[in-house]
């Protein structure tokens, strides 16, 4: 390790290792070892972060160019959309794990440093990802060539997206939901646990964006009342209840795919702040 921070060949381990603890632990409505979902498996999601590593770790990359290759990656590899919100979430710290100093300050500056070259590139990204439910927006549209900065674009969604507030506000969600949630847990019990408990907690807290874009704010306000309810399963590790609740929401349709980026962004986060 440099005093910069971790390597590239570091970063990108830590990277996978956070995708892959996250498909370990059995989520409620998303991709795990025990059950696929949405027409995607726990294969796809190991190759989408195999194949995603080199870009987000790639030293002294913007934000955006690490974002847009890692998601001409993972289209090229597994054909689908797996990894947007990660991706999205783990540029930024890779790139301000690699500076000196403390990351959340570094992670600010970063923040603050954004252009609207960013902003281009993660059009692009997203255009190729399409992810489901996006829509069109009156102010930097994604279908459109962006004139602002890639954080003041996402400022324009940060009321509706969970991703896109972590832009506008240093991570606050992350750091004052998902950081304290697994390094308390880890130090109680095991990781998958520990992943797990992150999950429910940003499950339960806040709306899921990605249930909010594709089945509006009754059905995401539902759902997030539903694991508030449940969080007693994930933490006695009752896995015949949490595949029962897996199965009814995949049932619905309903994927709480935020809260999972969210997840791998919180593991990546605790481990390379370690790291530091």
């Amino acid at each position: 390790m440099s005093a910069a921070g971790p390597a590239g060949g570091d970063l990108a381990a830590l990277f996978i290792a956070a995708c892959h603890a996250e498909l370990r632990a059995p989520k409620p409505g998303n991709v795990h070892d025990y059950a696929p979902g949405h027409r995607m498996t726990v294969a796809d999601f190991e190759t989408s972060a195999a194949v995603a590593a080199p870009h987000i770790a790639a030293h002294g990359a913007p934000i955006g160019e690490r974002v847009l290759g890692a998601v001409r990656a993972t289209m090229e590899a597994v054909g689908c959309n797996t990894n947007l919100g990660i991706l999205l979430l783990t540029a930024p710290i890779a790139l301000a794990a690699e500076r000196p100093g403390e990351l959340r300050a570094n992670l600010t500056a970063i923040l603050t440093e954004t252009t609207i070259y960013d902003a281009e590139c993660v059009f692009e990204a997203i255009r190729i990802a399409n992810p489901g439910g996006l829509g069109r927006a009156e102010e930097a549209d994604v279908a459109e060539p962006p004139s602002v900065t890639l954080t003041q674009a996402m400022a324009l969604a940060a009321d509706r997206d969970t991703i896109a507030r972590q832009y506008v506000t240093r991570f606050d969600d992350v750091y004052a939901i998902g950081l304290p949630t697994f390094l308390r847990e880890s130090a109680r019990s095991d990781e998958i646990r520990a992943t797990l408990l992150v999950y429910f907690a940003y499950a339960s807290r806040l709306p899921d964006s990605h249930i909010l874009r594709k089945h509006g704010v009754t059905v995401a306000e539902a759902v997030r009342g539903e694991f508030a309810e449940l969080r007693g399963i994930a933490d006695v590790m009752d896995l015949p209840a949490l595949l029962d609740f897996d199965r009814e929401l995949k049932m619905r349709g309903v994927n709480p795919g935020t809260s999972a980026d969210l997840t791998v962004a919180t593991h990546f986060l605790a481990h390379v702040t370690v790291y530091k």
